[in-house]
């Protein structure tokens, strides 16, 4: 359907910005009493920020065809981030222009100076962060006593962050008789409190589909050995090549990392961090709407409010910690009725925390590898093919050059040519190891069985599960890895981790036992020295090398299954146990008493 009449020059916002119709959310909005206090939940990137603003217009507008003359704001929009406070000043900006809006925005990392000025030459809206707001208030340089509407965008983030204060000092300034608007992704016992005190009659509105994931993202997961995960995230990105992505890591440590490898690979990326300077954070997401970059490597500082075009696939490299966190990072795509994609890059030790954490949050992710160097080279063939230079009708100057270079050339030559220009501008993808599997699928890894299986990462046949591999017993030393059984370790991935650790060959690995929480291997005489030396500042992630004393002889033969076709001896046997024997004033099974004849 189209918009509803608003108001005129808002209607001319819209249509010069391409809204043919409402979103769900700005349909309810826009369908509710234009003087109640709405309590609004919403998926992420459903236009909330148009969608309050079209709400706050009728109380801020009435009638007249323009704003008044600026001075105390007669609007306050409050975000959670610096990033999301300038997108929705930007969305208000535009939405407001024809209107002869003026708005300011104060946000923590900008000149405060230059913000008190604009608040003192007078303004009719004003977006900004809890803290710069407060700041400004208890300076005397903003003045509430003019508000018509204050506008709570993402309030359960601003409680999460610990503004409540904040909040509340904001709010209680602000006059009784204004409208709140109060937006929030989940209303919480917090979030409804907030709005008891602070709201007047409020409407609740909910256009959030509990029982099933965001309709327009396709949730992948991707299970990887723990040294790969940053060779997959670049195969990913080479596979799927996206206008836009986002690619999300837990640390600043590992943003910092990640970019310089991907920078190095000749990606277009950029970094977002929260230690990063207001304008280099700017300038990085206006590289991203500009093209100028294809990948944004950040914290979870982007994983809120933003909103940017083209951007079609998320990447976490590192998992998010809880579920909002998965929901919010995923958000960024799939907005505004596109499709998007969502890739979780799971190492192999921690896929149950993966499942644990798509099944809190309602998602049916598909399971695979991660895509492989001819699957990428494949893609980039159908790419060449679609592209439509091959398809655009050449103009003159285009097929008079054509005509000069055949000239020269055969036409095989120069169609070579063009292939060659297309390869050097895309970054080579990586060898990742090949899991057995059907396209979309992962086969369980599972550790070979039987006395002559092998497994093409080690050498030699495998017995009780484990790899007779040379070792002279002299002067071999062991070590421990804190990865067992319970966090599916195997040797497909732990032997190149412990020789990319160790700078050694799987030649100088002697006997590995994997038990549940842990697993210990040998490291043979000669390598010995250099391997200490290396383990003593390597890491990976979680994963730690450490001196470790040899299991006890019994725990290397429980260590693995027996051998297949090897029977167990009877007790008493040559070679087996001796026979149990029973205890005195016990019956057959230990512990059960004979029984005493009556009398």
């Amino acid at each position: 359907m189209p918009f509803p009449t608003t108001h005129p020059a808002l209607d001319r916002a819209l249509e010069q910005q391409g809204y043919l119709e409402p979103t769900p959310v700005q349909a309810a909005v826009l369908s509710e009493a234009e003087d109640r206090d709405l309590l609004v939940s919403a998926q992420t990137g459903s236009g909330k920020t148009v969608a309050f603003g079209l709400a706050a217009a009728r109380g801020l507008l009435g009638k007249a065809e323009r704003f008044g003359q600026p001075g105390a704001p007669l609007m306050l929009a409050i975000a959670p981030t610096r990033e999301l406070a300038l997108q929705v000043s930007r969305e208000l900006g535009w939405l407001y222009a024809q209107a002869g809006a003026r708005v300011a925005t104060c946000v923590g990392g900008m000149d405060p100076r230059a913000e008190r000025r604009a608040l003192e030459a007078g303004v009719h809206v004003v977006v900004g962060t809890p803290g710069r707001l407060r700041d400004h208030l208890e300076r005397g340089a903003l003045d509430l006593s003019g508000l018509k509407v204050v506008v709570l965008d993402e309030a359960d983030e601003m409680l999460d962050l610990g503004f409540r204060e904040d909040l509340e000092e904001i709010l209680d300034a602000a006059p009784t008789a204004r409208r709140t608007l109060l937006f929030s992704a989940t209303i919480a016992k917090e979030i409804a409190t907030l709005a008891r005190r602070y709201q007047r009659d409020a409407v609740r509105i909910d256009t959030l589909r509990r029982d099933e994931a965001h309709g327009d993202i396709e949730y992948r997961a991707v299970r990887v050995a723990p040294n790969e995960v940053e060779h997959a995230v670049v195969n990913l990105l080479r596979y799927f090549e996206s206008p836009g992505a986002m690619v999300f890591c837990n640390t600043r440590d590992r943003v910092r990392h990640l970019h310089a490898a991907l920078r190095e690979r000749g990606f277009s990326a950029v970094a977002l961090s929260g230690e990063m300077t207001q304008k280099e954070r700017s300038d990085a997401l206006q590289a991203l709407r500009d093209g100028h970059a294809r990948a944004c490597v950040a914290t979870d500082v982007a994983a809120r409010g933003l909103d940017l075009p083209d951007l079609g696939l998320v990447i976490h490299a590192e998992l998010p910690v809880n579920k909002a966190g998965l929901l919010h990072r995923s958000g960024r795509t799939g907005r505004a009725g596109k499709k998007g994609v969502s890739v979780l890059v799971v190492p192999y030790n921690k896929r149950r925390v993966a499942e644990r954490l798509l099944d809190s949050a309602g998602i049916d992710a598909g399971w695979s590898g991660p895509p492989l160097a001819d699957e990428i080279r494949a893609k980039d063939r159908e790419r060449l093919l679609a592209d439509p230079i091959l398809t655009e009708p050449p103009s003159d100057d285009d097929l008079a050059l054509a005509r000069t270079v055949l000239e020269g050339s055969s036409p095989e030559r120069v169609a070579a040519a063009l292939i060659r220009l297309h390869r050097q501008r895309l970054p080579e993808p990586e060898d990742l190891f090949e899991e057995s599997r059907e396209p979309g699928q992962i086969i369980p890894s599972a550790r070979p069985r039987g006395p002559n299986a092998y497994d093409p990462l080690r050498e030699g046949p495998m017995r009780g599960g484990r790899s007779e591999r040379r070792t002279d017993g002299e002067g071999a030393a062991w070590y421990r890895v804190s990865i067992g059984r319970q966090n599916n370790a195997d040797p497909k991935w732990l032997i190149p981790l412990i020789c990319r650790l160790g700078h050694v060959t799987k030649k100088d690995i002697g006997q590995i036992r994997i038990f549940g929480r842990e697993t210990k291997f040998e490291i043979l005489a000669e390598a010995d020295a250099r391997f200490r030396q290396a383990v003593k500042t390597a890491a990976e992630g979680d994963i730690q090398i450490e001196p470790a004393a040899a299991p006890p002889a019994a725990d290397r033969t429980r260590a693995g299954p027996r051998p297949h076709g090897e029977d167990k001896k009877p007790r008493g046997a040559a070679g087996g146990p001796p026979p149990r024997k029973p205890e005195p004033g016990k019956g057959k099974f230990k512990g059960k008493p004979k029984r005493k004849p009556n009398g």
